[in-house]
């Protein structure tokens, strides 16, 4: 599995530079709205139960989640939809930019500028999705064989280390069972979501390149209506930010 690359750790950095100045939150409210409509107890609504746990990590008040899983019972509150753009960035990268939105004639426009304007382009549906497998990620803390061995019982398919944390994934559909199972077992859970994770990834080495793809997933990820980005390069350390 290749697994993450280095853009979801520069993404984690800016969403808690982000989160410490409250402009997250719209995003994380979509991603409530978005999955309380399966449902608004989270005891028995896992997808809305992760989109809570994460908008807590970012200290997300209680008052604006209870609103944000309110919005399905107001029949007065635009409704929201839950789409997937795909397309290319410079170098032939792939990127899929996960949307939730009440207006797509104001949220297409803006995810095409942002690509047009950084030298990408919009692709149709099913050009650049096949290249990802839907899967559960958990991140926790702490590194070495005797976790993995831990991390591979309870059931995960793969775990990476990056750094002093420990990059683990599931089957989609395993997502609760084993981050319940990590946690049962003392284990810090930094992260829990579902995600789009590459079948293979692109490395960029060359510095122009890697710098026009960084303007394209800023732009594309301050986008109030986007809610996830997922891509399949991998950016070379030394041309990191």
């Amino acid at each position: 599995m290749s697994g993450h690359s280095k853009w979801s750790t520069i993404k984690r950095e800016k969403g808690a530079k982000d989160a410490a100045r409250g402009a997250v939150f719209t995003k994380l409210g979509n991603a409530i709205a978005i999955a309380a409509r399966a449902g608004t107890d989270p005891s028995v609504n896992f997808s809305l139960r992760l989109a809570i746990d994460k908008a807590k990590a970012a200290n997300m008040p209680t008052a604006n989640i209870e609103r944000a899983i309110q919005r399905v019972a107001d029949k007065n509150a635009a409704q929201l939809q839950e789409l997937t753009y795909e397309g290319y960035g410079p170098g032939g990268v792939a990127i899929l930019a996960e949307v939730a939105t009440d207006n797509i004639n104001r949220t297409y426009p803006e995810v095409r500028l942002a690509f047009s304007k950084h030298g990408g382009n919009i692709a149709e549906k099913g050009a650049v999705a096949f290249q990802f497998d839907r899967k559960g990620m958990i991140r926790i803390a702490g590194t070495g064989d005797d976790l993995m061995m831990q991390v591979l019982e309870a059931g995960a398919e793969d775990v990476q280390e990056e750094g002093e944390e420990s990059v683990i994934y599931t089957e989609p559909t395993a997502l609760a069972k084993v981050r319940d199972a990590l946690r049962d077992q003392g284990l810090e859970v930094k992260e829990a979501e579902l995600t789009y994770v590459p079948n293979a990834t692109i490395e960029v080495t060359d510095e122009a390149t890697a710098g026009k793809i960084m303007r394209l997933m800023d732009a594309l990820e301050d986008i109030d209506d986007v809610t996830n980005t997922h891509v399949n390069f991998d950016i070379a350390e030394n041309l990191l930010p």
